[in-house]
């Protein structure tokens, strides 16, 4: 196998397709995506719906069966793109087969962690992508009626990707029959109003469903009871843009073209103190120090800090340790942190971190659906006490108070948020606990 730095370097020369175009970056990354030739007609050109062809047989070959789609799906190493990094073709394989009634596919495309801004990319260039990926997958599970649910503070987004899709049904590629085949499919976008917790995918359904959106107990899992009380898959829209380049080449390419366990390439929202802010697909694999230079390097020449390298709910990684590390999901979880969404916010050394924090965790406040106890009291009570020392009003016993709290928030919520509320917060104190100490002997000394 190939190193990471001559796959990339392959990845830069040819021009391989990718699902997006990046700002500020090469062109030749992403295939000539410019914004203007998301339609039809330009995605076909470049060999967009060959995978569903290949797929349904449309032109004359053999028709693939389900369980070859998602074998291949596994065989290419595909994990979950929107945080957790679940294996995609495994998670394909739980939707049940022989049940009954209907049953619902869905892409999470609420997009709301802050740092993270692929997903609306990645549907303003090239929307057919997401399409064929999702026809595919609900092919693949025996799906008729799927959704993408798209973040409420995007309409842009909405209104183009309700454009694509009328393209996509008046050229065969939606409703009954589809290609031919005998497989019915019809998608429809459902439009969020920006509430960071529908990102949940439990959450989401209540939404779709048209309640409040608030997660789910789980078991039962979407898989068995899901939509309407029926099995569903929630994926990433990153995952399902990522399914037709592995049909069109092969799930080996897909899988080389990164590392063990961590197959193909990632989208990483770059944000924060870099010369160039924004999306860069590179293969999973490669040196943090590649994608920071990819970027532009720190702003103004300044020293790196620290990064925050799956969005806002991953733990800080100091300099030092992000600057050893691969952008893999390993890799990073390795490091004491996780791979998440791929925003990594860059932070250079002129950062107040307890400033940072004060804003981090005034977020999880504001988003916190209420339902969880833990989650509901604790997130206040963490910006409260990171917001008295940040004023000068801190005490000495704040830090280890702001610990026991976070650690009293972890594991005991319905969903994640709780823990995304909490991780950041210990890995501040863990790190940078003499930030705080600081604050604090500075506000005691100025008070007597």
């Amino acid at each position: 196998m190939s190193t990471v730095q001559e796959l990339l370097s392959s990845f830069e020369a040819h021009g391989q397709e990718s699902c997006f175009h990046g700002r500020h970056i090469n062109p030749q990354i992403y295939a000539g995506l410019d914004g203007t030739n998301w339609r039809l007609k330009d995605y076909e050109a470049r060999g967009g719906y060959q995978a569903l062809r290949k797929i349904l047989g449309a032109d004359g070959g053999q028709k693939m069966t389900q369980d070859e789609v998602i074998a291949t799906v596994k065989a290419s190493g595909l994990r979950g793109r929107g945080g957790a990094g679940f294996p995609t073709g495994l998670k394909w394989s739980f939707m049940p087969r022989q049940f009954p009634g209907a049953k619902h596919l869905c892409c999470n495309s609420d997009e709301g962690e802050p740092g993270t801004f692929k997903d609306r990319d990645i549907l303003m260039y090239n929307p057919h992508i997401v399409i064929e990926g999702m026809a595919i997958g609900a092919y693949a599970m025996g799906v008729n009626l799927a959704y993408n649910y798209i973040h409420g503070e995007i309409f842009t987004v909405y209104e183009r990707f309700e454009e694509a899709l009328e393209e996509a049904r008046a050229a065969g590629y939606l409703g009954k029959n589809v290609l031919g085949s005998g497989f019915d499919f019809e998608l429809h976008a459902h439009h969020g109003f920006g509430a960071y917790i529908c990102g949940e995918e439990t959450a989401l359904l209540e939404s779709l469903e048209g309640k409040k959106g608030q997660p789910r107990f789980k078991p039962p899992f979407p898989a068995s009871y899901g939509l309407y009380g029926k099995p569903t898959t929630v994926n990433n829209t990153e995952t399902f843009a990522a399914v037709p380049w592995i049909f069109r080449h092969s799930a080996q390419e897909y899988l080389e073209c990164g590392k063990p366990n961590n197959g193909g390439t990632k989208i990483f929202s770059v944000s924060g103190d870099v010369e160039k802010p924004g999306n860069y697909e590179i293969p999973l694999g490669t040196p943090f120090t590649k994608l920071l230079e990819l970027a532009g390097g720190v702003r103004g020449g300044r020293q790196l800090k620290a990064v925050i390298p799956g969005g806002s709910s991953s733990p800080v990684l100091p300099a030092a340790i992000m600057n050893e590390c691969t952008m893999d999901y390993d890799s990073i979880a390795k490091a004491g942190s996780m791979l998440g969404s791929g925003a990594v916010i860059v932070m250079d050394e002129t950062r107040d971190m307890v400033e940072c924090l004060v804003r981090l965790s005034y977020f999880y406040m504001h988003e916190s659906c209420g339902q969880c106890t833990p989650c509901r009291e604790g997130t206040g009570w963490l910006w409260r006490m990171v917001h008295r020392i940040q004023n000068g009003q801190g005490r000495a016993e704040d830090i280890e108070k702001l610990d026991e709290v976070a650690f009293n928030i972890m594991g005991r919520t319905i969903c994640a948020l709780g823990d995304a509320a909490a991780m950041p917060v210990r890995a501040m104190i863990k790190h940078y606990r003499h930030e705080f100490v600081a604050k604090i002997e500075a506000a005691q000394a100025a008070a007597a």
